[in-house]
């Protein structure tokens, strides 16, 4: 049974903490067939803070034909943004092609919100921008 629940008309939706939870950031984080936090916020918002681990490549670069960062590839892919809107354009476009993806609801605003860490690019505490 997969991980990620699909409703019809589109990949499934997820809360902050259900990705967190799938991710490894509610607890140790394990690799191989864990699902990878897939942040597709453009470069400024990326820096002024994510989630610690996970993997950035902006919706701009995927819409154009960017292919998965290697440590999203042959892996379940949770997609976040600022607020969800983007996320699940992502999520569909990754779905089409195959990867087996969900958006987060609330995206990085409702992350930062439930206390879930965020990191700038110097790994220090971030900011949602």
């Amino acid at each position: 049974m997969s991980l990620f629940r699909r409703g019809r008309g589109g990949p499934g939706r997820v809360t902050v903490q259900e990705a967190a939870a799938r991710t490894g950031h509610a607890q140790a984080a394990g690799n191989g067939g864990t699902p990878v936090l897939l942040d597709v916020r453009e470069p400024a918002e990326w820096q002024a803070g994510h989630a610690p681990g996970a993997v950035h490549l902006p919706l701009t670069a995927l819409v154009t034909g960017a292919g998965l960062p290697a440590e999203a590839q042959a892996r379940p892919v949770v997609v976040i943004c600022r607020s969800g809107n983007r996320s699940r354009r992502a999520a569909e476009l990754l779905q089409a092609h195959g990867v087996e993806a969900v958006d987060v609801m609330g995206g990085m605003q409702d992350w930062a919100e439930a206390g879930l860490p965020v990191v700038d690019s110097r790994g220090r505490n971030g900011t949602v921008a």
